[in-house]
């Protein structure tokens, strides 16, 4: 071979190599930066940059309860190199929540993942528990029986998680109580705390911190089972049979992503959300890893959809 020929190959496999090696995983989170979801998803890309062989960019677009960084990422290139966190919210929750998404959650993306689930947890401040005297939820539902339209609860806006929950227990058990949506958990929880309202049912997330220092008493989670970060309390389903709402999130790619490459960022993912490493670390903000197949997570999302469809029927929550 000439050396022409040499150095154009050589040249061709420097360009090459420049254009894997400049490749970047970005990872869109449709929410702003500190909260549980953007925190997780940091943990959890700062552990995969070394097994993907590649740098991982975190990019917040908050806004609309997900929907503007689910719609960047519907309408990001399939190649692989672009992913995102698909919550309760943006594929469960919106589509009924809203008349019109730019966004379809059942046909632009292919799931990779669930990463975790958090239970939400219904809590008093502990000095309304003390002055009302309810420390079980059976006393709770058996005192807004005696005294109908007396209770209120906060929520973090209509439609959210707290609201639902609140309204899917007011349903089950008959209920005459009054919601106080505020705009966001933060404002809802002070207000729980400074007296304002009588209880809500908050992500166990944010949460933590209140039942941990004692300013909060929790009565009951949210989720089917008992949450093993907090085994001593009940859940609702143990006096509302059938009751069942957990927060999760997960990890999907825009439709047309290759088959191989979600299959390896799953291997990937899942084995990291299984080390003990990534269980302690979850645990510290009350949230469980739940690693699981592409298919499982989309026949997850899919039920959710579901089950949340009839959940925002009952509570009559709109947005637009």
């Amino acid at each position: 071979m000439s050396a022409l020929p040499r150095i154009l190959l050589t040249l061709c496999c420097v360009l090459a190599f420049s254009a894997q090696a400049q490749k970047t995983l970005r990872v869109i989170v449709p929410f702003s930066a500190g909260g549980p979801v953007d925190l997780t998803t940091r943990w959890l890309m700062q552990e995969a940059q070394g097994p993907l062989a590649l740098p991982i960019i975190v990019e917040n677009r908050a806004g609309a309860g997900g929907n503007i960084g689910m719609e960047a990422l519907a309408k990001a290139p399939p190649d692989g190199y672009t992913i995102g966190i698909a919550t309760t919210a943006s594929h469960a929750l919106n589509p009924w929540l809203f008349s019109k998404l730019p966004y379809k959650p059942q046909s632009d993306f292919q799931a990779i993942t669930q990463m975790l689930k958090v239970p939400n947890v219904l809590v008093l401040s502990t000095q309304s528990s003390m002055r009302l005297q309810l420390h079980t939820l059976s006393e709770l539902i058996a005192y807004a029986k005696q005294h109908p339209g007396e209770l209120n609860y906060a929520s973090g806006g209509n439609g959210s998680a707290g609201h639902l929950g609140a309204e899917l227990m007011k349903s089950m058990a008959h209920l005459d109580i009054t919601h106080i949506p505020f705009n966001g958990a933060s404002p809802a929880q002070l207000a729980l705390l400074s007296g304002q309202v009588d209880f809500n049912i908050d992500n166990l997330s944010s949460a933590a911190m209140g039942i941990k220092t004692g300013k909060l008493r929790a009565l009951a989670v949210t989720s089917a089972l008992r949450s093993p970060l907090l085994p001593t309390v009940p859940t609702l389903s143990e006096t509302l049979p059938g009751f069942e709402i957990e927060t999760w999130w997960g990890l999907v790619a825009p439709k047309g992503v290759r088959a191989e490459w979600v299959n390896q960022l799953n291997q990937v993912f899942a084995s990291l959300l299984n080390s003990p490493d990534m269980k302690a670390k979850f645990a510290s903000v009350m949230a469980e890893p739940h690693a699981s197949t592409p298919e499982q997570f989309e026949a997850m999302m899919t039920a959710e959809r579901e089950k949340y469809k009839h959940l925002v029927s009952i509570s009559g929550a709109r947005v637009d």
